[in-house]
């Protein structure tokens, strides 16, 4: 199978995961700039989740840019990423409301704990398809910054129960990890 119907999928999904998003956002009620006071925490949720969406569309992007083929496992894969992305918008509008209370914290932390989890998986679903010699193979490595930001996450969920904005802040610096899209992938398919 070829990669056109996954990738195609996969953007509309998450375009629409960003629409679903947005609309989370509600009209201030007020004329003056005092009225967007309540809305910085639910403002300040939605960027970085939109940020972090941003930053799956490009990494999924430059996978499948990488990749010559699909199978039922890689498809099944990618569904399960696209299920935990779906949750973003949820679990935004929850920290977002609380003003980052701990438990919505944690959660957001979770959902981007296994959002980064079945990425990990799409990539080994990917991986075994192709091939230890292929060039995803040797562009994709050891995945230091996947398995690095599975820590982070881990340990965020944590420390959110004793400081929300301590684990905001870390997820925060995942996002930095991953702002700028996987170069070994550009590079290899430059060769």
């Amino acid at each position: 199978m070829t990669r056109g119907r996954l990738e195609a999928f996969s953007d509309g999904v998450i375009a629409i995961i960003i629409t679903i998003m947005v609309l989370e956002l509600k009209v201030p009620h007020g004329t003056d700039l005092a009225a967007l006071g309540p809305l910085v925490p639910k403002l300040a949720s939605y960027t970085m989740s939109f940020v972090m969406l941003g930053i799956y569309w490009n990494n999924h992007h430059h996978l499948m840019h990488a990749t010559r083929h699909v199978n039922g496992r890689v498809l099944w894969a990618n569904l399960h990423l696209l299920f935990w992305l779906s949750l973003f918008p949820v679990v935004m509008a929850w920290a977002g409301e609380s003003g980052f209370a701990a438990a919505p914290v944690a959660a957001w932390g979770a959902v981007q704990f296994m959002a980064g989890t079945a990425y990990f998986i799409l990539v080994r679903a990917l991986l075994a398809l192709h091939g230890e010699d292929s060039p995803l193979a040797s562009a994709i490595g050891r995945d230091f910054k996947g398995i690095m930001s599975l820590v982070f996450y881990a340990a965020a969920v944590v420390v959110a129960w004793m400081s929300p904005m301590l684990a905001s802040a870390i997820y925060v610096l995942v996002a930095l990890i991953w702002f700028v899209p996987d170069l070994r992938i550009e590079r290899t398919l430059r060769r």
